[in-house]
């Protein structure tokens, strides 16, 4: 287990045991890049509070999670995701950030490899031009990308095959190649993104709603 794995896993277990000063570690750790995928879902205005309506519930749910750091981001992911979606249904649409797909069709791309696509971006500037890919394609990307899901646990995230997901990564990826091949002031300012995980063989853990502890917010 990587460094970070490790202490993002003893950080939710000493969490679970209601340690605050490890779930504010536990938050802070996983936040930014949950909140990342929020964005690209919701959009900039609405990002906030359904981050903090996902985090109410994970706070509520910690008790009956199990598993490790990667188990925890894929299982948080989902609440997010879950969240999200109900805040759609709620205004009726996705949000339009920035452009449509059309924008990052057509476009000549000197290479439509993943990873030099990766290497040009940087998360605040991805998450805008990410936004403005198909759903599937921009919840791919973020969720291996950005919050660092491997296929398999991306897919138990969307309710999808691995397979799927790894294609709509690629394509997502590519198309991103291509925007950023025909604006050389964007790939010029961006700094690099993770790369993807790869497959470890462990799935998601659900959980359902409970009314254990709830934090706040400000106890982040």
């Amino acid at each position: 287990m990587l460094g970070d794995d490790a202490e993002l896993t003893a950080a939710v277990l000493a969490a679970q045991d209601g340690n605050e000063t490890a779930f504010r570690t536990v938050y802070r750790t996983v936040h930014p890049r949950l909140l990342g995928y929020v964005r690209t879902l919701v959009g900039d205005p609405d990002a906030e509070d359904v981050a903090s309506e996902a985090w109410l519930q994970i706070a509520r749910d910690l008790e009956r999670f199990s598993g490790d750091a990667d188990r925890f981001r894929g299982w948080a992911a989902r609440i997010a995701r879950n969240r999200a979606l109900d805040h759609i249904r709620m205004r009726g649409r996705r949000p339009a950030v920035g452009g449509d797909e059309t924008e990052l069709t057509g476009r000549p791309a000197e290479s439509d490899t993943a990873g030099e696509a990766m290497e040009a971006l940087a998360t605040d500037s991805t998450l805008s031009l990410i936004a403005r890919l198909p759903q599937d394609q921009a919840e791919a990307v973020v969720l291996r990308v950005v919050v660092g899901l491997d296929a398999k646990t991306a897919a138990e995230t969307l309710g999808k095959r691995p397979g799927a997901v790894r294609t709509a990564a690629h394509r997502g990826l590519k198309r991103l190649a291509e925007l950023l091949d025909g604006d050389p002031e964007s790939s010029g300012a961006l700094d690099a993104l993770p790369p993807q995980r790869e497959p470890r063989g462990r799935a998601v853990t659900s959980a359902s709603v409970t009314d254990t502890r709830t934090r706040t917010q400000k106890d982040m």
